[in-house]
């Protein structure tokens, strides 16, 4: 497990909700990380309650001063997700236990303007659509981060990788309903 350094000083808006905070936190450790990376999950917990029930793993993740600012929500970054398989026969899999109060994910995909959408051949399997979206030459890369709390809370940030820079992250609750509706299935029991 790792856990996610702090927001930088030029990082949120003060206003900013724990949930946005926490996305804002895990898009800009994927861009560190650079592109072409595969999906990554992330359980978020409750810093405070991490620092009292877990104090050794909050000194790991550098959570063990109680005096430093850190954010309400901490992302803990969890096993690589098996090759070969589809996110959403995985995220079926994932059963969080109680202290997890909300995960997150982040995924790179390929995306076409709408205009580009309604030129969409008819009948293509999906490896046929990737394939086509891959080589349209208004297709866009997208590096998407979307959260999800247990109370149904959700936030999200899509980073464009030809404006790749923490200043034009566009951030929302529904910029990607899809992959909310699936991260938050993985707390229904």
């Amino acid at each position: 497990m790792l856990g996610m350094p702090n927001v930088s000083p030029s990082g949120p808006p003060m206003a900013a909700s724990p949930l946005t905070v926490a996305v804002l936190e895990i898009d800009a450790y994927a861009a560190g990380l650079g592109w072409d990376q595969p999906a990554r999950l992330f359980a978020l917990v409750d810093t405070a309650r991490l620092r009292a029930h877990e104090p050794g793993l909050a000194a790991q993740l550098g959570l063990d001063d109680a005096a430093s600012p850190t954010a309400a929500l901490t992302p803990v970054e969890q096993e690589e997700l098996p090759a070969g398989t589809a996110l959403d026969e995985f995220l079926a899999t994932i059963a969080w236990p109680d202290a997890v109060v909300g995960c997150a994910m982040t995924v790179e995909r390929m995306m076409l303007p709408p205009s580009a959408e309604a030129s969409v051949p008819d009948g293509l399997t999906d490896a046929q659509l990737t394939e086509w979206v891959g080589k349209h030459p208004d297709r866009q890369e997208v590096r998407m981060t979307v959260a999800v709390l247990r109370d149904g809370a959700r936030d999200s940030a899509v980073r464009l990788r030809e404006k790749d820079s923490p200043t034009e992250v566009l951030t929302g609750a529904g910029l990607v309903p899809g992959l909310a509706e699936a991260l938050a299935a993985t707390f229904e029991s």
